[in-house]
């Protein structure tokens, strides 16, 4: 059976989004950062909560990580040691909170207008629409509900008993076959999307399974 679950509310971030059966016209499908954004959100996440000092420091430390990035091309290793590195001992509440007041004073500055102007016209031809993005759920999470979505797919943190970070990936990032694997999970293994809209080698999969795949169609700046 379908799984209707969606991470808003599993992260319980203000308010969450309620799910309902997908209308008929079907799902609709965003990548966002690069698709719905100018530049990634996590990143700018970790130099907005770090401040210029810190997260220079901090990129200084992760550069073995970046160099080995470049021969193994593992994206997934690379982000858990950026969360090892930034985000290691912080309460999930406190996360959820930052990302809220990053959201609120950067979504402006990072949403392109016309991918906003499409995933509006979708939603007022009574699709469901729904963020799948390799960025960690927490930090898109204030975004999508900002935006109306009806769900969101990320890549998830680990958290100890206590609520803490622990610096590691809770599964696989969200990219590529995971982002059709996570969707099918959610919404049902014969899932066709209506659209879907990407921007990178990471989205093809997703792609794939759309009636309407929109590659890079999206050149927009605040």
């Amino acid at each position: 059976m379908a799984r209707r679950a969606t991470m808003l509310g599993r992260l319980n971030v203000g308010g969450g989004i309620m799910t309902d059966p997908l209308h008929e016209i079907g799902l609709v499908a965003f990548d966002f950062d690069g698709t719905m954004t100018v530049k990634d959100s996590f990143t700018a996440f970790l130099a907005w909560r770090a401040g210029g000092v810190r997260y220079a420091v901090g990129c200084v430390k992760l550069t073995p990580k970046i160099i080995a990035y470049l021969f193994d091309r593992n994206r997934g290793k690379l982000k858990a040691a950026a969360v090892r590195e930034f985000l290691k001992g912080a309460t999930q509440s406190q996360l959820e909170q930052q990302a809220r007041v990053f959201a609120e004073k950067n979504s402006g500055r990072l949403l392109r207008p016309d991918a906003v102007d499409t995933w509006r016209r979708w939603r007022t031809k009574g699709a469901k629409t729904v963020i799948v993005t390799a960025s960690p759920d927490f930090v898109v999470a204030p975004f999508a509900r900002g935006l109306g979505a009806d769900g969101l797919i990320g890549t998830e943190l680990a958290f100890d008993a206590d609520g803490r970070c622990i610096g590691v990936l809770a599964g696989q990032n969200c990219r590529g076959p995971e982002k059709v694997r996570r969707l099918k999970e959610t919404y049902g293994e014969d899932l066709r999307l209506t659209a879907a809209y990407g921007d990178t080698s990471g989205d093809k999969e997703m792609l794939a399974i759309a009636d309407e795949p929109g590659y890079r169609v999206f050149r927009g700046k605040p």
